[in-house]
């Protein structure tokens, strides 16, 4: 807005207050205003934002003090712990005064007429009236020295003829007689004649004489300088600048508002760290983020450690990572889909239950949420014509749509897939051409095929089938997306058993088939519960119970078997609990993780068993 204000003449100019963040030496963050707008008033914009704190548009916030004192302006807002301080501020500059907008005009009268003048038209036209300033004093300084100069030289005249002058003076029978015989004898001006007349007559002295011829040729060196600005316009202009100085030392002091950029120019994205987080979300549809920093790495098989706190009737259901800035794209159970940034969902300790969803979007009642995405950018052209979202349900429907279909959000959201009254939408994952498909069944079973054997299809539509179920109990439980054919697939039952096999054990077919076995499945193991592609094993494992109970391991920790064993204990379940979640994070800082396993059960909440379960490994078709 400045600087298109210095371009045209015209523009908008965002005004905001001086603020600064605080961390509290109990991990919570303040707000601390310094300095308002001009012309704002402080008890009307704390009354407002008080208002806007009740009615829940200004959300984050706990407290409000204002410690203004005499020696300055100190208003605190104390932030709550689940909420980012830098996004409340952004909050504050749109809903209140801390930021103002003023508009910039700059039209001014020239040569008579109105005109909108640029930076560049205001400094020509106000030289050109310095100029004609110094022009027209100069005029008049030389014309008033030349009047004087003029009387002057009727003293000196006068001085010189002293004798003659009073004579004449003295013959005078009046003052008029007197001027006019001064004129006569010694061509003398009236205005010359009547200075003479006026002079007093200590001025005959011969240092008043004196005075007065110093006087004179002071006042000739002025007159002469006079003419040479008149007739020199580089002087002229010399002269601008040092009266531009001279006002510039008297006047000038440092600037005292900060020029930055304003909310157009600054996004979301440059006040939020761009972090990886876990997201989790329970049963009942409580979310919240987590840096994963804060999960620490165990030997496999141990207890975990608890999560976070939920009723005896809720636990968590999903559990996966993502970057602050990164897109969520929700899909719930019924086939719609909803929109969120990473950084909007609240931030929560490891304890923390977290809030509600209903509260971020905009779900039904009866619907709930089953499966997400992560998408960087969705206005990248490339990415959203030449990457899918494929979707299937627990009956095996699988269906594929380009992405560009969901890239723009909705508050209340969007039809994403045609669900039959009978099936749910359990799984939804970006996929690109020459990419492969794997669906795993609750029964053990996987199929794989390419991405080719479906075609891209419009949101609405209903899919094709898949893979086919074993009988009527069975159903798929993940699905995963092959990109490295070195990939090995995890797969996890529901009593905690689990295994890397490689992708190349799976042989590739057309979809709808039965598949082949994954993993076998027995009363000790329980059914499959996911399966997930490993391309990395330095990342860690992370399992997530109903209780609440988390466990982190190597990747590395767990060996590649045959696809037809039943894996190893990765962690042991009690009675009356089961894995709700499993997914892969990146792996920990290194004194971090041996800082934690130096420290022992003792380092976190709830109850941690860190020896590692022997390797109970079966094999057979």
């Amino acid at each position: 807005g400045v600087v298109r204000a210095l371009e045209t003449g015209r523009g908008r100019v965002v005004v905001r207050a001086r603020a600064r963040i605080e961390e509290q030496p109990n991990g919570r963050e303040w707000i601390i205003i310094e300095e308002i707008p001009f012309q704002v008033n402080k008890g009307k914009l704390l009354e407002n934002i008080g208002q806007l704190v009740n009615e829940k548009k200004l959300e984050g916030i706990s407290d409000l003090r204002d410690e203004s004192d005499r020696d300055g302006m100190r208003i605190v807002f104390e932030i709550k712990r689940d909420a980012m301080a830098n996004v409340v501020l952004n909050q504050l500059y749109k809903y209140t005064q801390l930021q103002q907008t003023f508009g910039v005009n700059n039209v001014a009268l020239v040569n008579g007429r109105p005109q909108l003048l640029n930076l560049k038209d205001c400094i020509k036209h106000y030289v050109a009236h310095r100029h004609e300033v110094v022009v027209r004093r100069t005029q008049f300084l030389l014309a008033e020295a030349e009047k004087r100069a003029h009387i002057l030289e009727g003293l000196l005249i006068a001085l010189d003829h002293l004798d003659e002058v009073i004579a004449l003076i003295r013959a005078s029978v009046s003052p008029d007689e007197a001027r006019e015989g001064l004129m006569a004898k010694f061509g003398l001006s009236e205005l010359q004649s009547r200075a003479i007349l006026d002079m007093r007559l200590q001025r005959l002295t011969g240092l008043e004489r004196d005075k007065i011829r110093e006087e004179y040729d002071e006042l000739m060196k002025t007159i002469n300088y006079y003419k040479e600005i008149l007739a020199s316009e580089p002087l002229r202009m010399s002269i601008i600048r040092d009266e531009l100085l001279e006002m510039r030392e008297k006047y000038g002091d440092a600037r005292r508002t900060s020029i930055e950029f304003t909310s157009g120019d600054l996004s979301m994205e440059d006040l939020i760290p761009n972090d990886e987080v876990i997201i989790t979300i329970s049963h009942e549809g409580y979310i919240k983020r987590t840096l994963s920093s804060e999960i620490r790495v165990q030997n496999r098989g141990g207890r975990g450690a608890k999560a976070a706190a939920t009723k005896n009737t809720d636990f968590i259901e999903h559990l996966f990572t993502a970057m602050t800035h990164n897109y969520l794209i929700f899909f719930t159970e019924k086939g719609k889909c909803y929109w969120l940034r990473v950084y909007e969902v609240p931030e929560g300790s490891r304890q923390s239950k977290g809030r509600a969803i209903q509260n971020l979007i905009q779900i039904d009642p009866d619907d709930k949420v089953k499966t997400f995405i992560t998408v960087p950018n969705l206005k990248d052209e490339d990415l959203l014509n030449n990457t899918s979202v494929v979707m299937c349900t627990k009956k095996g429907i699988i269906k594929k749509t380009f992405l560009e279909a969901y890239s723009r959000p909705r508050t209340n959201g969007i039809n994403a897939i045609n669900i039959n009254d009978d099936d749910e939408l359990i799984e939804a994952k970006l996929v690109k051409p020459g990419e492969e498909i794997v669906l795993a069944l609750r029964s053990g079973r996987a199929i794989r095929f390419n991405d080719d054997q479906t075609r891209n299809m419009g949101r609405n539509s209903t899919g094709v089938r898949g893979v086919k179920l074993a009988n009527a109990q069975d159903a798929v439980i993940g699905m995963v997306i092959v990109r490295d054919p070195s990939a090995t697939l995890m797969v996890v039952s529901e009593k905690g058993y689990g295994k890397r096999s490689s992708i190349d054990d799976y042989r590739i077919t057309k979809r709808g088939g039965k598949g082949v076995k994954t993993i076998s499945i027995t009363a000790k193991t329980g059914p499959l519960i996911s399966i997930m592609s490993v391309t990395d094993t330095t990342n860690d494992l992370m399992i997530i119970t109903k209780n609440g109970i988390t466990i982190r391991m190597k990747l590395a920790d767990i060996r590649e078997a045959g696809r037809a064993t039943q894996g190893v204990r990765l962690i042991k379940i009690n009675d009356g609990d089961e894995i709700a979640a499993v997914t892969k994070v990146m792996e920990a800082d290194e004194d971090e993780v041996n800082e934690e396993l130096e420290g022992g059960a003792g380092a976190v909440t709830g109850a941690v068993d860190s020896a590692p379960a022997g390797p109970e490994a079966d094999s057979g078709e």
